[in-house]
């Protein structure tokens, strides 16, 4: 049995080397076979997302002509007469645009509700002491074994009044239970000390929220927020049982409508225009608007993204 030599760095104790000065084999450096199947792995898996989303923004971006010579499907390029009527069509007014407006609405206002009810509930939670914590603490934990059910769910949405409008699509899902959790983990990690000082100074609870507790949570809001856009943003089960009238559709509604059950999209869906592009690139250029959004906001969150991923997997 090999038997390996421990270094101790700070607190922690890793083990380096073999008593006869190797290294043990997982700390090898990979040969460069290893290597080379490690970079086929991760271009197949590369190729794999990339390619799919070029064919839809190559399709989005052909006329009529290249689709016909590519036997009427998808494409895996637009060809000589790359346009952007699609884009222009869909853009132009109708159901599509307003589905724009409202999906950037309801994201926006429902991450930021979203953030300050999970923020103040896993904070309470957090704290030791705090008066009828662990009662809801543990209706937190149930929640999230446990679904409250659609029929209950719409019976409770009809009598508070919220049928078609959209705050439908914000009030029923305001808060993740496992977001509270995690979020009450990342809490919990923070130093003591912190809050004792505080509370020598007088400071009242919002204000070490506030003042303390968020600028140093920046990683798990990121990434807490980021999980809510894209809820938010893609949601569309609840805009099908709560939502009747078009104009009202946030985008995901509309990608379902028009690409997955392939409803034909007529002028008076995108400003009433009379001369349309094809159906298959209008189709595209829906998904590439409902896809895009996200694409741009998450490059903004990536440096916190791998540190809030990380929390509560490693104690200590």
């Amino acid at each position: 049995m090999t038997t390996l030599e421990n270094a101790t760095i700070g607190d922690d104790t890793v083990r380096t080397f073999t008593k006869d000065g190797r290294r043990p084999p997982w700390m090898e450096k990979p040969g460069p076979v290893t290597q080379g199947l490690k970079f086929v792995v991760l271009a197949f898996a590369v190729a794999v997302v990339l390619i799919p989303f070029w064919s839809v923004v190559a399709t989005s971006l052909a006329d009529q002509k290249t689709i016909n010579d590519a036997g009427g499907g998808m494409v895996m390029w637009p060809g000589s007469g790359a346009n952007l009527d699609s884009y222009a069509a869909v853009l132009s007014g109708g159901v599509v645009t307003r589905a724009v407006v409202v999906s950037i609405a309801v994201t926006v206002v429902g991450t930021l509700l979203s953030l300050a009810a999970t923020a103040g509930l896993a904070y309470w939670l957090s704290r030791p002491g705090a008066r009828g914590a662990k009662p809801v603490l543990m209706l937190v934990l149930g929640a999230v074994l446990f679904s409250p059910g659609l029929i209950p769910s719409y019976l409770v949405v009809k009598e508070f009044h919220l049928l078609d409008s959209w705050w439908s699509l914000i009030l029923p899902v305001l808060v993740n239970a496992f977001n509270v959790i995690v979020m009450r983990a990342f809490f919990q990690e923070l130093p003591k000390e912190l809050f004792e000082s505080a509370a020598i100074d007088g400071v009242g609870a919002g204000t070490i929220l506030l003042r303390i507790v968020l600028p140093l949570s920046k990683a798990v809001l990121a990434v807490i927020g980021l999980f809510y856009a894209v809820a938010y943003w893609n949601a569309f089960f609840n805009a099908l049982l709560y939502i009747q009238s078009s104009d009202k559709w946030p985008m995901a509604l509309v990608l379902r409508t028009y690409v997955v059950n392939q409803t034909t999209i007529g002028g008076d869906q995108v400003g009433g225009a009379e001369a349309l592009p094809p159906q298959l690139p209008l189709q595209m250029a829906i998904l590439v608007i409902a896809i895009v959004p996200i694409l741009l906001v998450y490059p903004f969150l990536q440096r916190h993204f791998a540190k809030g991923v990380m929390i509560g997997a490693v104690k200590g």
